[in-house]
């Protein structure tokens, strides 16, 4: 497995399995168990997915030693705070059946998020997680968490695609130490990306789909991706992504992709604030 090193000296697979709208139980839990058999060791989930139960069992079954494993999950915005964040750390680990956690991020630039990392940063202080950090945050949020605390998150996870490829940004968080994740690599479909003539263009000429030809273009940036499929032949397909190598021109071509915009929400939006402040899920 191609891996990347986080600022602490971990090291992180560039490429694994994203649980986010999959919340059905018994679909979660046997995708990610094929995931697993397909080779996936980086499974990345959240409290607010409402899966963490089915991760946890389908790790269980598949027999895959824990150390062989890095599991993600994430803090949801109603957990924000120093006590909260503590008690909901708790209960993912006992969802998930694990004893610690390879990552941990805070999944939201809202509520008492202050309070949330200094949780984190003891939990990492007592070898609870081996990793910490954030999802969704600026490069001015994430500055000022940095400026003002002990410990650099080792990863910040935002939206990255061809249409929102994140240079600037992508270029703080090298210039700071902070790995890149991308969430939503396929853009989950938006603008016909599937379609799309460069994407298409390129993936015939490496005889290849457009989805590998996307998630080898993250991965040669560095950036570590987390697509999701509930097919097992994709899932098959999204991994097996490092036999081939786009050149500097098929690179520079999918730049000129680039929107510089969301296709999702924008997270300076006050409505925006306001609905992730009233998202509140089950624990």
């Amino acid at each position: 497995m191609h891996t990347v090193t986080l600022n602490n000296g971990v090291k992180m697979p560039i490429i694994g399995f994203g649980l986010y709208q999959v919340p059905d139980a018994e679909e979660s839990e046997n995708t990610v168990y094929e995931a697993l058999k397909a080779g996936y060791r980086l499974i990345d989930t959240a409290a607010g997915y409402q899966n963490e139960e089915a991760v946890g069992r389908a790790i269980k079954r598949s027999g895959v030693a824990r150390e062989e494993l890095f599991i993600t999950t994430k803090l949801w915005v109603q957990d924000a705070g120093y006590e909260k964040a503590k008690l909901a750390f708790s209960k993912s680990l006992e969802k998930l059946q694990l004893d610690y956690l390879d990552l941990y991020l805070i999944h939201m630039p809202f509520g008492d998020y202050y309070g949330a990392w200094r949780a984190m940063e003891e939990l990492y202080d007592e070898g609870k997680v081996k990793a910490i950090g954030v999802s969704n945050f600026s490069s001015d949020r994430l500055m000022d968490l940095i400026g003002h605390n002990k410990i650099v998150p080792a990863v910040n996870q935002i939206e990255t695609h061809p249409f929102q490829q994140q240079l600037a940004d992508a270029a703080f968080l090298k210039g700071q130490g902070v790995q890149h994740q991308s969430w939503a690599p396929f853009a989950e479909g938006r603008n016909n990306l599937f379609g799309n003539e460069t994407l298409v263009t390129i993936a015939q000429n490496h005889n290849k789909s457009v989805a590998q030809v996307v998630l080898r273009w993250l991965t040669q940036r560095e950036i570590v991706v987390i697509p999701k499929s509930v097919r097992k032949e994709r899932l098959i397909e999204n991994i097996n992504i490092f036999d081939f190598e786009l050149s500097s021109e098929e690179m520079a071509s999918i730049t000129d992709l680039d929107t510089g915009n969301s296709l999702f929400f924008a997270l300076n939006d006050p409505e925006v604030a306001k609905m992730m402040a009233n998202w509140k899920v089950e624990l």
